[in-house]
């Protein structure tokens, strides 16, 4: 029965579209809105900003030889536009003036960007004076950092601002701090010229990656949204998966996962596309706070998602030392299983619930959707076929002279698409009130904006097939797209015939300024977020924090594997609290990457680095969900009238069959597309970890094609767990790996596949004077001509030493340091796979036994259950 309060109640969790706006303004762009003067040069300087991205971007200054500009200088450039514009877009507290700036905000503005801006302004002078800073030099650093700290303030919240606050106070009181973590601590001139006059701080490698990567595929997300493509995905997905039982919720998934692509912001995400899909997952019988829950857990997945993945794949870039193609591909498949999952709990829900989907206004039989559905995907594989294979074959005819051709053909393809998308009406988006009675009509949806993936694709092909860095890839794209937006409107109006075409290029030409600046708006928390993260990353150079870590995860697992990667998980739930996606990642890839790396080299568990690093990604991006600091439960209750923290508690149990799958490809490296062997093996692992993830999806639902008992859940649970780590059982069975003696170290390294690791146990003393014994795996990347040649790719030169073999160098920065091997360790003994040993994909033979026993239970209560229905029906 209803409470007489709880429309009151529901009400007051209601949120407008305006309020929905100011959230996302809040929290992504500044709040700010000031008028006149203010308003043009707050523009301008955003306009600026994304200018000189492109610029650095480009060939042009290394062509034209002018306004060149190194990555340390580029680096304070970057920061000083991203404070400049926090303060200027940023109010200072709720009750602070949104219509215009106050003078002591324009003052933190100027002071502050020019404290960013001193290592570009005074570059010779410090390269001339590294470690003696001046007084001016300090003074500059303090007022910068104090200014850093309070601009993240304004644009990320408090818990960015404490957990910075925390390890500064770290470096200068470590003398002070509990056995376990003290250090000797650090003057403030040694500690504020560490962070803020070196590159090992602030403009560390988190803000390079930001200046290079980031911001140019933030731009071209916005420039795309801007164009029109988010409503085209919406419309697409709710066009083609509206009908189904659900459909307004598995739309949601499948548009979340669309716009995630391009989108950096869970919040955004939430914004976008809950206030139309929300309203219509309420429509067909979800409850509030369910279809709040679903855009939540769908939006915060969309961070999963290459190629940006909440821009923390550039990052991994660097942290991991691989390239970004292959961060993608070993990302991809954990993030599609999650998406794959999140579906699977919508259907089991609308089953749950007997829920159907919205009509159309002409039924099609499901022949003709298929057909059409298959016809649009198909025309766009072939169309892509022909590029990739004509392109393939014009690169070898035309030499220097193919990018020409290949743009000529990318022009010619995209005023086609248009032309061919003008015969159907314009895509544009219900208002929140306004409810959908039928859904859009599939053919005229998905046709309607073909040519918005264009620049998608162009952006995959530079990156894949051209093999450009992400940076040009990223610039080629979105010259593409601003292209785009100028010429769509004119060409929509040439081949409409709809009205003036001088009107709506001036129309196309003020989109192309919005999107510039968007893109700028975008960036500002997400450069402050690299920049201030940038300290918790100089306190670990500085200090050796991180040993200090492992040592205590350590001391509290008791040596225990699971123990310990449950500690980390936990640990990595706390940190990521109330932090965006890009400083999250910086945060528990710094404190807590090495511990597992460490840990797990001593008991054995030997991964590649990817995979530590996607774990603690992972879990820190849980914490999005995690209530009470989620500000996208906190959105989409607004939008679903539902009570925000009831929300977050089931998105939060939504979420959890993300948090599975870190353990699982720890233990089970293959869900990373790593040593996968054929096509077979691949498609074997596709499936069986898809079928895993549904598995716990309906365990943790307790509803598989019935309600299911306890017994099932087990069995189901069981299942999901044998079908993700197959070789758990077959461990009992056969020793997994075979020791080799050291002396054979060089021919195996010769005769390993492409892309191949090799499992090596090493001893010796540490830097610090610790003895150590641990196993490391050994990534041998491309083969070569030799031994020697393929150790050098990975920085790491050895010699043979009678029955050993002895690391005699490691290249700074390279993949062997990162694994932490050093100079004087020896290779005692090589660990090579079992060659008597069964495939462990054998195992999922009785695992999928198990699934259809419980299928042969549940059936006859699901037949029951129909025509129960079927009768209740009949009565009505």
């Amino acid at each position: 029965m209803t409470r007489p309060d709880e429309n009151k109640d529901k009400a007051s969790f209601e949120l407008s579209d305006e309020e929905l706006k100011k959230i996302v303004a809040e929290a992504d762009t500044g709040g700010r809105k000031p008028t006149g003067l203010t308003a043009q040069l707050l523009l301008a300087v955003a306009l600026a900003w994304s200018l000189f991205q492109l610029w650095i971007a480009s060939p042009l200054p290394f062509s034209l030889g002018v306004f060149v500009f190194n990555d340390t200088e580029s680096r304070a450039i970057h920061l000083a536009f991203a404070v400049f514009l926090a303060f200027a877009a940023y109010p200072a507290f709720k009750g602070s003036p949104r219509d215009h700036v106050p003078v002591v905000d324009w003052v933190f503005a100027a002071v502050g960007a020019f404290c960013a801006a001193y290592l570009f302004i005074f570059y010779r002078e410090l390269a001339q004076r590294p470690g003696m800073p001046t007084d001016l030099d300090l003074a500059a650093a303090v007022a910068g950092m104090l200014l850093l700290l309070e601009a993240a303030r304004r644009a990320l919240g408090l818990p960015m601002v404490i957990l910075a606050a925390v390890f500064l106070v770290y470096i200068f009181f470590g003398p002070y701090m509990p056995e376990v973590i003290a250090h000797r601590g650090a003057s403030l001139a040694k500690g504020m010229s560490h962070m803020w006059l070196t590159t090992e701080g602030v403009f560390g490698v988190a803000v390079g990656v930001s200046t290079s990567f980031i911001f140019l595929f933030v731009l071209f997300g916005a420039l795309l949204e801007t164009a029109g493509a988010g409503a085209y995905f919406i419309k697409s997905a709710i066009a083609l998966l509206g009908h189904m039982r659900g459909g307004p919720a598995k739309a949601a998934v499948v548009a979340s996962a669309s716009t995630g692509l391009i989108s950096g912001s869970s919040i955004a995400n939430v914004v976008t596309t809950g206030t139309f899909t929300i309203p219509l997952m309420k429509s067909v019988g979800y409850r509030a706070d369910k279809a709040a829950s679903v855009e939540v857990a769908s939006s915060v997945n969309g961070q999963l998602m290459p190629p940006v993945m909440g821009a923390a794949a550039f990052l991994m870039v660097e942290y991991v030392g691989i390239s970004y193609v292959q961060v993608m591909k070993h990302a991809i498949l954990p993030a599609l299983i999650s998406y794959i999952a999140l579906y699977y709990i919508v259907h089991l829900e609308a089953l749950k619930m007997d829920l159907q989907g919205l009509p159309r206004r002409e039924p099609l039989p499901w022949q003709r959707t298929l057909i059409t559905t298959l016809m649009t995907v198909s025309g766009l594989v072939i169309l892509s076929a022909i590029i990739y294979w004509g392109f393939g074959w014009m690169k070898t005819a035309f030499g220097g002279a193919a990018f020409l051709v290949v743009g000529v053909l990318m022009l010619l393809a995209y005023v086609g698409l248009v032309r061919f998308a003008a015969q159907y009406p314009e895509l544009h988006m219900e208002k929140p009130d306004e409810k959908m009675e039928y859904l859009p009509e599939i053919g005229p949806t998905l046709k309607a904006g073909l040519h918005f993936l264009l620049p998608v694709a162009a952006l995959i092909w530079n990156l894949m097939v051209e093999q450009l860095s992400p940076a040009l890839s990223a610039f080629w794209a979105t010259l593409f797209l601003m292209f785009i937006l100028v010429t769509q409107r004119p060409l929509f109006a040439l081949f409409r015939r709809t009205g003036n075409i001088g009107e709506a290029a001036r129309q196309g030409f003020s989109d192309l300024f919005t999107g510039l600046i968007t893109g700028a708006r975008n960036m500002i928390g997400i450069a402050i977020a690299t920049a201030t993260a940038g300290v918790i990353v100089g306190t670990v150079t500085l200090t050796g924090i991180g040993l200090a870590m492992t040592e205590l995860v350590e001391l509290l697992s008791g040596g225990n594997l699971m123990i310990m990667l449950i500690l980390v998980a936990v640990i990595c739930l706390i940190l990521g609290m109330g932090l965006p996606t890009t400083a999250n990642y910086i945060v528990v890839s710094t404190l807590m990457a090495p511990v597992i790396v460490e840990l797990g080299a001593q008991t054995g568990l030997l991964v590649p680095l990817i995979a530590v690093h996607l774990f603690v990604f992972y879990f820190g991006l849980m914490a999005d969900v995690t209530p009470p600091v989620g500000l996208a439960s906190y959105a989409a209750a607004g939008i679903a009238k539902s009570e925000p923290m009831r929300t977050g508690l089931t998105a939060f149990g939504y979420s959890a069959r993300t948090a599975i799958l870190p353990f699982m490809f720890i233990f089970n490296t293959q869900i990373l597309l790593i040593g996968i062997s054929d096509t077979f093996h691949l498609v074997l692992t596709i499936v069986s970890a898809t079928v895993a993830s549904m598995m716990f999806a309906a365990a943790t639902q307790g509803f598989f094609i019935a309600k299911s008992r306890i017994h099932e859940n087990l069995i189901l649970l069981l299942v999901t767990f044998t079908l993700f780590r197959p070789g758990y059982w077959m461990d009992m069975l056969y020793p997994p790996f075979e020791e080799v003696p050291a002396t054979e170290f060089g021919r195996l390294v010769e005769e390993a596949p492409r892309n191949g690791n090799l499992r090596v146990w090493v001893e010796g003393m540490s830097l610090e004077g610790q003895d150590i014994s641990k196993g490391v795996l050994l990534p041998l990347g491309e083969k070569a001509g030799n031994a020697r040649e393929r150790l050098g790719a990975i920085g790491l030169t050895t010699m043979a030493l009678g029955d050993q073999v002895q690391v005699a160098a490691v290249r700074f920065g390279s993949q062997a340091e990162k694994l932490g091997l050093e100079q004087g360790y020896n290779i005692v003994r090589i660990e090579l796979p079992s060659g008597e040993r069964p495939d462990k994909e054998w195992m999922y033979i009785p695992a999928f036994a198990l699934i259809a026993l419980v299928w042969a239970m549940q059936k006859p209560r699901q037949r029951r259950r129909e025509a129960e229905r079927t009768a209740g029906r009949s009565r009505a």
